[in-house]
């Protein structure tokens, strides 16, 4: 849910700070005082395009920042943050964007530098701003097909990845087919790229792990000096002048004349012992190492250029000896591919034949699954909208198989069909596609229908309406009112409202008033206790003068909206 806003320097908003609660929360005011403008915040910390005139007059930049909280850990948040290498362990995500006034926007989230692109893709995981004019998600018809998915469940998502198990593996056949049937001059170029490769690495006849040997080899020869004088001094400290270990025996010795007398005294003479065998034996082994020591310059060449000859194949192979020998294994494979690409096709062709009988029982399976869900979301959505009195309008969803050019089924990754919502608002008149109806109240009633079963499948935390019940009064006000609270059970919703049952119907309502000083207009938000309510329920209804019966009204509203909560 969104927790908390923050804005400055926006349009005709000096400073402000919002909190905000679970539930539905609606925000009303006077025209002018920046509601609308308080929603643009939101919509541009999701990634909406800005501009410089959201600046605030005399000011350079405008700040905006939100403080959204992560409820579900399986929220798909967490997965696009990660692929942006955003940390989101502790459930939060902050979102702020500054805007200069010559039009530049630096965007972050939790920290992290990102582009616009980035914080839109993050943004629209958190929240849906839902305005009447808006061209919304639920007006695209790219989006109906992962519409219906969501709405499917888990039953659409095992059949659609059982569907692309075989797809997969359809795709690449399919891939490998339409590159061996490239014409022959390209494949005649790729194969003298190819063997000219292969020929520039075989000829190096790499051994595994050569470069770390050589490194290793390098080191030590390039060290002689260090390495003879170390050797030297330290055998020379056991057993040359300065004779450690006959000390070591001395006290090794005394201490074995008096072992008997205790146990602290024996355990003491046999841990000397041990180290004096230890360390005799350590002596050989320096006096080995000198003894085989060489300083060889013609070798210190031959491995400085061998690894010369190696970090060159590095460079256009791999960025080891191991990664470089198995590239020369994949291209050897590729140069036998071409050399005999016949009869690869042809066994490839036999291979693709006998998938795509596979994939075509998958995405029949899975049209059929999605038809199931269709019936019943058309079912669902009929009855959304009875509740808002468009009993009379119908709704579908449009299915039917991709083709391509030559009319066969054209199978994607999502399946072998396309859907697309259509409606018709009035008797008699065809079924049209729903980014094709009418405006106005008429669609913001359809868009709600559509949201009060789309939200509870989609996982969006916060749910923004800006002034979707214009146009609409009496019974349907009321219908929009229970129709917005209940979307607010499944998700935080934020509404901007002129519809006093709407208003009523909040759990947290939000005032914003504007007020003058010193020539510049500054806004504020304000929480309201239940007498406030009352009289802001009241101005609603009566419009400039609160009277006692508009009271009573908004009293009678608050009362009735309490009813149908429970």
């Amino acid at each position: 849910m969104l927790a908390e806003l923050s804005i400055k320097n926006f349009a005709i908003i000096e400073s402000l700070t919002v909190s905000f609660e679970r539930g539905l929360t609606v925000l009303t005011g006077e025209t002018g005082a920046g509601k609308s403008i308080i929603i643009d915040a939101i919509h541009l910390l999701a990634g909406a395009r800005g501009s410089s005139e959201f600046v605030r007059y005399g000011e350079k930049r405008a700040e905006l920042e939100a403080l959204f909280l992560l409820d579900d850990t399986n929220h798909p948040v967490y997965l696009k943050c990660e692929e942006f290498g955003i940390d989101v362990s502790d459930g939060m995500i902050i979102l702020r964007r500054d805007m200069s006034s010559t039009g530049k926007s630096i965007c972050r989230i939790n920290g992290k530098l990102v582009t616009i692109a980035v914080l839109r893709e993050v943004g629209q995981l958190l929240v849906d701003i839902h305005g009447q004019h808006d061209n919304q998600e639920l007006m695209n018809e790219e989006n109906h097909l992962s519409l219906l998915d969501q709405y499917g469940g888990q039953e659409v998502k095992d059949a659609l990845e059982a569907y692309l198990d075989v797809y997969r593996h359809y795709d690449g056949l399919k891939k490998k087919i339409t590159q061996l049937s490239e014409n022959e001059q390209e494949m005649a170029h790729r194969l003298d790229l190819l063997q000219f490769q292969l020929d520039e690495i075989e000829k190096a006849e790499l051994q595994p792990k050569e470069d770390e040997l050589l490194q290793e080899e390098k080191n030590q020869i390039s060290n002689y000096e260090k390495i003879y004088d170390a050797l030297q001094n330290g055998y020379n400290s056991l057993h040359g002048e300065q004779k450690g270990l006959d000390w070591i025996g001395l006290a090794m010795s005394q201490l074995e004349n008096v072992g008997q007398i205790n146990t602290t005294l024996k355990e003491l003479s046999e841990t000397v012992s041990n180290a004096f065998y230890m360390l005799e034996d350590i002596s050989y082994q320096l006096r080995n190492e000198l003894e085989s020591l060489e300083f060889d310059p013609g070798r210190l060449n031959y491995v400085e250029g061998r690894l010369n000859e190696i970090n060159t194949l590095k460079r256009k192979y791999g960025q080891s000896v191991e990664e470089i020998l198995t590239y020369s294994a994949k291209i050897e494979e590729e140069i036998d591919t071409i050399q005999n690409k016949d009869s690869h096709i042809t066994k490839l062709q036999k291979e693709l034949q006998s998938i795509t009988e596979d994939l075509s029982i998958e995405a029949k399976n899975l049209s059929m699954i999605r038809q199931k869900h269709a019936k019943m979301l058309i079912e669902e959505i009929h009855q959304e909208l009875k509740e808002l009195y468009m009993e009379k309008t119908s709704f579908d969803v449009n299915m039917k198989e991709k083709r391509n050019n030559v009319n066969e089924i054209k199978y994607t990754s999502t399946g072998a069909e396309e859907i697309e919502f259509y409606i018709s608002t009035n008797p008699g008149e065809p079924l049209k596609p729903l980014n094709k109806t009418a405006s106005g109240g008429e669609l913001s009633r359809i868009m709600l229908a559509m949201k009060s079963i789309f939200s509870q499948h989609q996982g969006i935390t916060s749910i923004i309406f800006d002034e979707v019940d214009t146009g609409v009064s009496g019974r349907v006000a009321q219908a929009i009112a229970e129709k917005i609270y209940r979307v607010s059970n499944g998700s935080q919703v934020l509404c901007i409202t002129h519809l006093p049952q709407v208003a009523a119907m909040a759990d947290t309502h939000l005032y914003i008033a504007k007020e003058t000083k010193s020539g510049r207009t500054k806004t504020s938000v304000k929480p309201l206790v239940e007498d406030e309510k009352v009289k802001e329920i009241g101005r609603m209804i009566a419009g400039v003068e609160v009277t006692e019966l508009s009271k009573e009204h908004a009293k009678e509203l608050l009362l009735l909206a309490s009813s149908s909560k429970r």
